[in-house]
């Protein structure tokens, strides 16, 4: 027969091993914050309504020569300049998660790490949802293939018109054709592009190519020897800031294997400028309207309710509403197939 005086023997023993969790370590694959790409080049337009317009001067009117010679006794023409305006629209997106109110009972009164806190758990789990939908928003809005009116793309071969060698080429020169770009946006813009957002598999054939190694080898030192990163590159580029696209998606369906892949291109580049808040009269590649659905200043809603009676249950949900929107074409590049491979 068990009774307490067995079990306390038992324990005392160390022939029975309670099962208990320990409370100094649980594992989770919760991506780094520094990963995620959706906040880092493109400024966030905190918005107060779902939906409105925004003004949009126009760039023909401000960059033409207006002035003529004032005519004797006579006056010129008054000088027209034009502006639009442009729409956004941000919708809704939700995220629910349940909790067993049963369940939980026994994580409350083991005193489980915070982490697998049903509770805690799912309210983390619920955010890092939303920020990888916004990530996947992000790279199907700014960072592919036909998004851009200004597209290049990397070539094995002799580059024609808006062509180049890719970058695992040693005939590329990513210096020389960055440069390019950027007197090419400047030109149409009228804004030095100061961003690079840059694809996983691209930035790591930059850091083999043999112009910017050969740029920077006399730059370290044996305690620290000369390296290629995100900071060496927007020095090379002439940029104020490279991010490397790492965030990771799985494309698999629920109960697949998982198929982890990048959410954004990994042989892609885009060189944009684009201002590092919202400002008036500024141009900016592009923009993010992000709604504030609840008037706190926070751009994501989270709210927590009960199941039905005798279900024992309880849901907590997350609410982001974001328009990911190009505010100027003209001001940004997008490169494709920088590597070679399949």
């Amino acid at each position: 027969m068990i009774t307490t005086a067995s079990i306390q023997k038992s324990i005392a023993t160390g022939a029975w091993k309670p099962n208990l969790y320990l409370t100094n370590l649980s594992t989770a694959y919760f991506q780094e914050e520094g990963d995620f790409a959706f906040p880092d080049l493109f400024p966030v337009v905190p918005v107060q309504l779902a939906s409105g317009h925004y003004y949009k001067f126009d760039k023909a009117s401000l960059a033409r020569d207006n002035m003529s010679r004032k005519p004797a006794f006579g006056k010129v023409q008054p000088i027209v300049m034009g502006h639009t305006e442009d729409p956004y629209s941000c919708k809704v997106d939700q995220g629910i998660i349940g909790i067993d109110q049963i369940s939980q009972l026994n994580y409350e009164r083991s005193g489980a790490p915070g982490v697998i806190d049903p509770r805690k758990a799912k309210v983390r789990v619920l955010t890092e949802q939303a920020k990888l939908h916004l990530d996947v928003m992000f790279a199907e809005n700014y960072f592919k293939a036909g998004v851009w009116g200004q597209e290049w793309a990397g070539v094995a071969a002799t580059p024609t018109a808006n062509q180049f060698w890719q970058f695992d080429n040693d005939n590329c020169d990513p210096i020389k054709l960055v440069d390019t770009l950027r007197t090419e946006i400047h030109r149409e813009g009228r804004r030095r592009p100061n961003k690079i957002g840059i694809g996983v598999e691209a930035f790591n054939a930059l850091k083999e190519n043999p112009i910017i190694l050969e740029r920077i080898k006399y730059t370290g030192t044996t305690a620290n020897p000369a390296m290629v990163n995100e900071r060496v590159l927007a020095e090379l580029f002439g940029v104020q800031k490279v991010k490397v696209l790492t965030s990771t998606v799985n494309k698999a369906p629920f109960g697949a294997a998982a198929d982890m892949q990048y959410v954004c291109d990994p042989k892609g580049m885009l060189l944009l400028y684009a201002p590092d808040a919202p400002a008036i009269d500024e141009p900016s590649a592009g923009y993010t309207f992000s709604w504030d659905m609840l008037g706190n200043g926070q751009p994501m809603a989270l709210s927590q309710w009960l199941g039905e009676s005798g279900t024992h249950s309880e849901f907590i949900e997350a609410l982001c509403a974001y328009d990911m929107k190009k505010t100027g074409d003209d001001l940004a590049i997008y490169l494709k197939d920088c590597v070679s491979g399949a």
